[in-house]
């Protein structure tokens, strides 16, 4: 309170230098909390109420879960595997199936099975007070009409799905199914409900799917039976158009091919045979007798014979011409016996010869008939050759129509024995069992949710109502906002009303507890407010050290601030402390003090300036302080207040009023809504500048004085008035808890 303006850029630097630390900001914080405690706890407070009647009208409400799992080792007993073919079973199938789970149509089978439209818990109202407040309020807007069963089931369904929870267990192929209810019968109940109906809803799907599989493949089979009779027709009927015949697995004409291809082996085979014996037959003509060994080869009889006998000569003749001569006539008889026989044999090796030629023409001619017979079939051939290209693929077209026919009618017969095997591949692997414990509301969890909450909210509140409260509470917000000090802060006046008789102004009352305002120094000297004027006279006199404060100006932005009970009491102090005080009524505008002080003065000021009053005869002096009283006079036509105030006999008179007194106190008027104030700086040494606590706007405190520069340059400091001193503990703890309510008390100050 007693240090002198500083600068605004050094008193800027000064708090920016503090504001960068951590610790300042965690005291920021906590500056905050304490001054919108009462805030924060009633917010709490108002949490934890909530809270608390929440969980004493709330009905208690019992989970039951079931588990059921995806077992990739299907049940293969008496089935073959499956013609619609078995999925992998990853993370996405387990997330269908839960999707599944949750879907309407288990939940209406559950929701039929239990009868679920007839259970108030589903289609009357919720539980507890909010519910039957709700109730009663749909009730109100909602028409007399019963409910369709349409519109049962569907609320059913929603407060059904509300209370189901389907969720999967990590990344195992285990589902968890848990059912909220009242009652925790009904809870387990609906819960392995659930697990069966998806279990008869898998069933379902796959006896469907099977069952429209199966009309599927008969209607497909009858097609293919169809199309496999007309390709086999097809087939035949190109047969016979061509003359395919089959034989053995071969065509005819393949095998007609392979056994005239053998007989003209077998016939060239003969005709050479035949040539070599009809040749060997004429080298053995042009022999006339053939030897021995041709001889046992022809196998002949007849030639054998012969030549045994023109042997059997040919030695006779020999012996019979050795013995009596070639010319003998049993030599010659013997070789004309030979002759005939060399003649019959050569006449028997013709014949021969003949027969021998006869076989090889018949070879021959044989030959060229199968030769001819070949080249029939050859031809033949390469015809149906050329026809068995297309027969292949009607043949192949047939194969493929039976092969599908085939295939699909095995798998029909599959489909119709899987119908009679009820296998899924989900199973139940712990049912749900009535809960022993209600699951909801936990009330431990609601009240730390609450609590936390409410300290959330009421942080949240405190940071705005900081935000919004755009006014002067401190000595630092008023010199950061500013730039000067902050010299006196004056606790609020609870116990003092306002008195109108100039006697009883000026006449002391001990014994009244309902002390005046504008003499409260006086009647309380040992009260807050007073040693709070005297810390502002202080400031005034160390003031004057550096520059003379004999003129004094109390002025403020607004009305109401409380500038004229400041300015009273600031100069009944300093005259009852035995100084030489004047205190003026400047206010020309608004001259409430001299209504208060001064009721029945009929001259002041304004005649004084006016030099049609002495200022001897306008004073009014106080018994008790000595404080000389100059009242404004009389005002109501005056047009031009500021040009009394600024003009030449005001500036005269406070030349005047320098010499004769030791301060001269003027109690001006706002700032805001006249402009008297700035006109008499060229005669005021200081400004007091008087700021009403918690309530006067920063914004219009900081442009009156940018707007009023010869004011703020001579301005001593700021005047924190009508404080109050119990909040004022969570803003400057310093101000409110010690000097207020500590260190006071000590030396036997009171309010």
């Amino acid at each position: 309170m007693l240090q002198v303006n500083k600068p605004p850029s050094e008193i800027n630097r000064d708090f920016a230098e503090a504001d960068g630390s951590p610790s300042q900001t965690l005291t920021s914080y906590l500056d905050i909390v304490r001054r919108q405690f009462p805030t924060i706890v009633a917010i709490v407070s108002a949490c934890v109420i909530l809270a608390l009647l929440y969980l004493f009208t709330a009905a208690p409400l019992f989970t039951s879960t079931a588990s059921m799992v995806i077992d990739t080792r299907k049940v293969q007993l008496f089935q073959q595997q499956s013609m619609l073919g078995d999925v992998a079973i990853d993370s996405a199938t387990v997330e269908t199936q839960v999707e599944i789970l949750k879907s309407e149509n288990i939940s209406l089978a559950v929701i039929r099975d239990l009868h679920l439209t007839e259970d108030p818990e589903f289609t009357g109202s919720g539980a507890g007070l909010l519910g039957a407040i709700m109730s009663s309020v749909t009730g109100l807007f909602s028409s007399a009409s019963a409910p369709s069963e349409f519109e049962l089931r569907r609320k059913a369904l929603e407060r059904f799905a509300s209370n189901r929870t389907i969720r999967r267990l990590g990344l195992t192929y285990v589902m968890e199914i848990s059912f909220t209810s009242r009652d925790p019968q009904k809870a387990e109940r609906i819960a392995n409900a659930i697990a069966d109906a998806y279990i008869v809803d898998q069933l379902e799907a796959k006896y469907q799917a099977t069952r429209r599989a199966s009309v599927w493949l008969q209607d497909r089979i009858k097609e293919l039976r169809t199309q496999a009779s007309v390709a086999q027709k097809a087939v035949v009927d190109f047969k016979i158009a061509n003359n395919i015949v089959d034989s053995g697995g071969r065509l005819m004409n393949e095998q007609q091919l392979a056994e005239v291809n053998s007989q003209l082996v077998m016939a060239h085979a003969a005709t050479a045979e035949a040539k070599a014996r009809l040749d060997r037959m004429n080298d053995i003509v042009k022999q006339g007798i053939p030897d021995a060994n041709v001889g046992d080869a022809l196998k002949n009889d007849t030639i054998v014979k012969l030549r045994g006998q023109y042997v059997d000569m040919a030695s006779k003749e020999s012996i019979w011409a050795m013995k009596y001569g070639a010319d003998h006539l049993a030599a010659v008889n013997l070789r004309r016996q030979m002759a005939e026989i060399k003649k019959n044999i050569q006449d028997e090796l013709k014949r021969i010869q003949e027969s021998y030629k006869s076989d090889y023409d018949i070879a021959q001619t044989r030959e060229d008939a199968i030769k001819s017979s070949l080249a029939s079939v050859v031809s033949e051939s390469q015809l149906t050759n050329q026809a068995q290209i297309q027969l292949r693929e009607l043949e192949s077209n047939a194969q493929s129509y039976q092969a599908m026919y085939d295939n699909f009618l095995q798998r029909y017969m599959e489909s119709v024995q899987q119908q009679s095997f009820p296998i899924t591949e989900a199973r139940i692997i712990s049912a749900a069992t009535p809960p022993l414990a209600k699951s909801s509301p936990k009330s431990s969890i609601i009240l730390i949710a609450a609590l936390v909450a409410g300290l959330a909210l009421g942080f949240g509140a405190a940071i705005a109502r900081e935000i919004t409260d755009n006014v002067f509470r401190t000595t630092r917000q008023v010199e950061e906002t500013l730039g000067t000090s902050c010299i006196a802060m004056l606790p609020a006046l609870r116990n003092a009303a306002p008195l109108s008789s100039v006697a009883y102004k000026f006449a002391r009352k001990t014994d009244d507890p309902q002390s005046d305002l504008l003499r409260y120094v006086v009647d309380n000297p040992l009260s807050r407010f007073s040693e709070a004027i005297r810390s502002l006279k202080v400031a005034v006199d160390f003031n004057s050290i550096v520059r003379e404060n004999r003129i004094l100006a109390v002025t403020s932005t607004l009305p109401n601030e409380g500038k004229s009970t400041l300015s009273t009491n600031l100069a009944q102090l300093m005259a009852h402390g035995g100084a030489r005080v004047i205190l003026i009524d400047a206010d020309l505008r608004n001259p409430s003090l001299s209504r208060e002080l001064v009721p029945d003065a009929q001259a002041g000021l304004v005649d004084v300036v006016a030099q049609r009053e002495q200022l001897e005869n306008v004073l009014v002096i106080d018994p008790e302080t000595k404080l000389a009283i100059l009242p404004a006079g009389a005002t109501s036509k005056l047009l031009h207040t500021n040009e009394v105030l600024g003009s030449k006999p005001m500036r005269e008179l406070m030349g005047f009023l320098r010499s004769k007194f030791d301060y001269v106190v003027l109690d001006m008027p706002p700032m805001a809504p006249v402009v008297d104030a700035r006109v008499t700086s060229p005669y005021v040494d200081g400004y007091i500048y008087v700021v009403e606590w918690g309530k006067t706007n920063k914004n219009v405190v900081l442009h009156n004085l940018r707007n009023a520069p010869e004011v703020k340059n001579k301005l001593l400091g700021v005047v924190l008035n009508k404080a109050d001193t119990k909040l004022l503990a969570r803003y400057e703890s310093y101000q409110g808890r010690y000097y207020y309510q500590k260190y006071y008390a000590r030396y036997g100050y009171g309010e």
